[in-house]
């Protein structure tokens, strides 16, 4: 990841990266100004480097019948959903300043509003007004000064979800607020002290708009947002945005370029430069998100689906440098295979394919294409990856009901489950030194066998040998999100795609 000398500037357009350009913009922001009659004047100001947020603010409460804050706002229509990461600066004067996410039918001291909200003292609750000038009421969550906030709207219900880093979401919600179709949307500060001033930071910063309901898998698409997190301070910067889908992004060994794929190809992104480029793949032009780099760094396995043999999903390896005649791998009428990983040695790759009417794992050798089945069961097993001495493979399987987590030995044997939780955990992910997995997690709702798009989703990180996960980034994705080896080669990094309308 670049890094420039840390300055926090007051935005102007060309500070900005094309990312969120705007002429009098605050990042995502359209502008930001005070609401009521606050004594001191606040601000808003944005570091195009981190994508963070400081905001100033004074005011003597967010209450009753008007309010007094700092406000950082733009105005949306329909659906949304906002999260940020937040954090005060100092200790504070008054234990009920607050900062969060706030939502404005106006920009008057009196508008009706919801607002989800984390005061000095660790009291956490969402707030609404539900007419102008109306008292305003509260639900109290029992977490208690949380750091990850999200307020979504569906319609006109309004759900909060605040966590401490790392945990998942606690959940309340109010319905029956009107706020119209068209509202400010923002962050916001409030001292809670008309003679105080006080700050916040607001990092991780997300306006999403999420897919329609009605949206048809696989056929209907949204936006997408290539991110970069920094594992040690988990800050996430987008370094790209597209308004198709993109997925799927893996680092060259050099740690220069993100390779995604895209409408059936494959993509260079160039990190410096921001730019992508078409990786050339020839006739393997629908080609799907399972491609992987070899561990010398000299060539890319891909899966691309051949339209004169069912659409099966098929692997070919090719230079990383890209080929108009990429080599085939696994055969013909042999089934569906979906590439995952290559052997640290290079000479076999790992995949998952439907054979003998079940989905499995096997290797293949490169230069044979001798395939051996590793997993055997009638359920799915999938995502498999080597630990880089070449000891284990890790996958995800569902065969015990939820999706979870397994550990086998190079040879399959030794089969050994590692999450044993309420979420479908896919895709895990071995970090470079192999100490630990980065993998990613759905909700109950869904299918065991079933990785989705645009849900809701957990990134997740727990040691290579099994524990007691963590959360590392709260996500709107899913497909798409982590499918392939996403580390950093030097580990420090963790690059995938989250998801919104563009």
């Amino acid at each position: 990841m670049i890094r420039i000398a840390k300055l926090w500037v007051i935005v102007m357009l060309w500070f900005l990266p094309p990312l969120f350009a705007c002429a009098g913009s605050i990042g995502q922001f359209s502008a930001s100004s005070d609401i009521g009659a606050v004594k001191h004047k606040g601000a808003a100001i944005y570091d195009p480097a981190s994508q963070q947020y400081r905001m100033s603010g004074s005011g003597k409460n967010m209450w009753v019948g008007e309010d007094e804050l700092h406000y950082a706002y733009t105005q949306l229509t329909g659906d949304f959903i906002l999260r940020a990461h937040v954090a005060f600066e100092g200790t504070g004067v008054d234990p009920h300043r607050k900062v969060g996410w706030n939502l404005r039918t106006s920009l008057d001291t009196g508008s009706p509003n919801v607002h989800a909200t984390v005061h000095g003292d660790g009291l956490t609750s969402l707030q609404f007004r539900a007419s102008a000038g109306g008292d305003t009421q509260e639900y109290p969550m029992a977490i208690k000064a949380p750091d990850v906030i999200q307020l979504e709207r569906r319609g006109d219900t309004y759900i909060m979800s605040a966590a401490k880093m790392g945990q998942p979401f606690q959940v309340t919600s109010v319905s029956n607020i009107k706020l119209g179709e068209k509202i400010y949307a923002g962050l916001s500060l409030c001292a809670h002290n008309p003679d105080a001033v006080e700050t916040a930071v607001f990092s991780n910063v997300r306006i999403i708009l999420p897919a329609a309901k009605d949206f048809r898998p696989y056929k209907d698409y949204i936006g997408s947002n290539l991110e970069i997190m920094d594992m040690k301070t988990k800050n996430r910067r987008i370094v790209y945005r597209s308004s198709d889908s993109i997925q799927a992004p893996n680092w060259t060994q050099d740690g220069k370029t993100l390779i995604y794929n895209s409408k059936g190809l494959l993509f260079n992104f160039d990190i410096k430069s921001g730019k992508s480029t078409v990786l050339e793949s020839g006739f393997a032009n629908n080609n799907n998100n399972d491609h992987v780099l070899s561990w010398s760094g000299k060539l890319i396995g891909i899966s691309h689906h051949v339209a004169d043999e069912n659409n099966h999903s098929t692997i070919y390896t090719l230079p990383i440098t890209g080929s108009k005649k990429p080599t085939r791998i696994t055969a013909k009428g042999a089934g569906h295979s979906y590439l995952h990983g290559f052997s640290p040695d290079d000479k076999s790759l790992i995949f998952t394919g439907e054979r003998k009417g079940q989905y499995d794992i096997y290797s293949v050798d490169i230069k044979t294409g001798k395939e051996t089945q590793l997993t055997d069961t009638p359920t799915l097993d999938d995502g498999s990856e080597f630990s880089p001495d070449g000891k284990y493979i890790y996958f995800n399987s569902n065969r015990t009901g939820m999706m979870q987590l397994w550990r086998m030995h190079a040879d399959g044997s030794n089969q050994q489950q590692l999450t044993f939780d309420n979420h479908n955990n896919w895709f895990p992910h071995v970090s470079p030194d192999g100490k630990k997995i980065v993998f990613l997690s759905y909700m109950d709702d869904i299918d065991p066998g079933d990785h989705p798009f645009y849900r809701h989703v957990y990134l997740r990180e727990m040691p290579a040998e099994g524990g007691d996960p963590e959360i590392i980034a709260y996500v709107y994705g899913g497909q798409g999100s982590i499918n392939v080896p996403s580390w950093s080669p030097d580990g420090s990094q963790i690059a995938f795609v989250s998801n919104t309308r563009l």
